[in-house]
């Protein structure tokens, strides 16, 4: 049964909005305890309130801060104990143009989100023996995008930083292997506000690109993380699952 699919804790980063809340309550659904985090604790409240009351916490603060992870793994310790899963969905793109032309402390910025960010998680939450990570067969999964397969026009920093995100998945997976299972998922062009300005006043136009007719939608992304955090995928590590309705199989670009 669904219900019975997924009964460990989750720790879904970028938790407040868009896919990481579908994927909060696409686990929550399918039996997990979840802690979500995001920087806006007003966003993080209303986030909360959706998912299923005493099965879920929730924690305000940026991911890249040390010290706010460590605030976050210890009221995962309290509250739950342990931590089966880890999805880091938190990221940003703050700039739109030539690669050339992004500012140098920007594309830092960028980098230190999107790839330094995941992977301190990682760190951390291996580092703290209070939640068991790799005696509890834990599992990754990494937000990484098509745009790091295929350079975007007006994005490209972005790919590039999401390509980065692919490398550091497949290192992880032969490296914490095999107590640890680390995919990551690598949508197209989903209806969030975060990608909006990719299809907002061209959405037909956009759409026709797509083998399946339509736009992601966040549910389609988190039932992929669902997938690859169940019993389902035991024997699947290293692999970046690609979720963008037949756009790379029929050339398109995000």
């Amino acid at each position: 049964m669904a219900a019975e699919r997924f009964d460990g804790v989750a720790l879904v980063t970028g938790g407040s909005r868009g896919i990481g809340l579908a994927i909060a309550q696409r686990l929550a659904a399918d039996g997990a305890r979840v802690c979500i985090t995001a920087r806006r604790a007003d966003a993080l409240a209303e986030a909360l309130a959706t998912l299923p009351a005493g099965r879920a916490i929730a924690v305000a603060g940026r991911a890249e801060d040390k010290a706010h992870r460590l605030e976050v793994l210890d009221r995962v310790a309290d509250a739950f104990g342990r931590v089966d899963a880890l999805v880091n969905v938190v990221g940003m793109n703050p700039v739109f143009g030539p690669v050339v032309d992004v500012d140098v402390e920007v594309a830092r910025k960028i980098f230190e989100v999107n790839v330094i960010t995941p992977l301190a998680w990682v760190q951390d939450v291996l580092a703290d023996e209070r939640l068991g990570f790799a005696s509890h067969g834990g599992s990754v999964v990494n937000l990484s995008s098509v745009t790091g397969r295929t350079p975007s026009p007006g994005i490209g920093l972005y790919g590039i930083s999401k390509a980065a995100v692919a490398h550091l998945t497949k290192t992880l997976a032969v490296e914490l292997a095999p107590e640890i299972r680390v995919n990551a998922v690598s949508p197209a062009v989903v209806r969030t506000v975060f990608s909006r300005a990719l299809y907002d006043g061209k959405e037909q136009e956009v759409e026709s690109a797509y083998p399946l007719g339509r736009l992601g939608e966040p549910e389609d992304v988190a039932g992929a993380v669902a997938f690859l955090v169940s019993r389902d995928a035991a024997w699947i590590t290293g692999e970046v699952l690609t979720v963008d309705g037949g756009l790379m199989a029929a050339g398109g670009v995000a």
